[in-house]
């Protein structure tokens, strides 16, 4: 969204001044579906081995915390262009967490059917990121 403000010179003559409004994100859908995405990769990495623990599934909750989080951190930045530099992160994170599913299925901590599950999530989120990004660079 783009707001209009009409600035007056000290010439007295008018000028126009493009400025973004910030975008309220907890009312963006992806933002829910990430956080709600949060919570399902804390259940699923809960029972991974405890060697585990500050590995992947530090590494798995990480990323998973940073889709959101870089959602909203980039809907309080002052242009539609700072806000994409933190979609394109959170885009690198939802990658970086499909990747690290598939280790952990790799490794044998949850069954194909899981797999698939996380994987469906993690692959919506994605192109609910690219196409939100595509919109706001219009």
């Amino acid at each position: 969204m783009i707001l209009i403000v009409l600035i007056l010179d000290t010439n007295l003559k008018i000028k126009h001044k493009k400025t973004n409004i910030m975008h309220n994100f907890k009312e963006l859908k992806v933002w829910q579906k990430g956080r709600f995405f949060v919570k399902d990769i804390y259940l699923l990495t809960h029972d991974f081995p405890k060697e585990e623990l500050f590995v992947m599934t530090s590494q798995m909750r990480r990323a998973a915390i940073s889709i959101p989080s870089n959602i909203a951190e980039g809907s309080g930045r002052g242009t539609d262009k700072d806000f994409s530099r933190f979609l394109d992160i959170a885009t690198g994170s939802a990658f970086e967490l499909e990747s690290l599913i598939y280790t952990g299925y790799d490794l044998n901590y949850y069954s194909e059917q899981t797999l698939n599950s996380y994987l469906e999530k993690v692959q919506e989120i994605q192109k609910m990121l690219f196409h939100f990004k595509n919109h706001l660079n219009q």
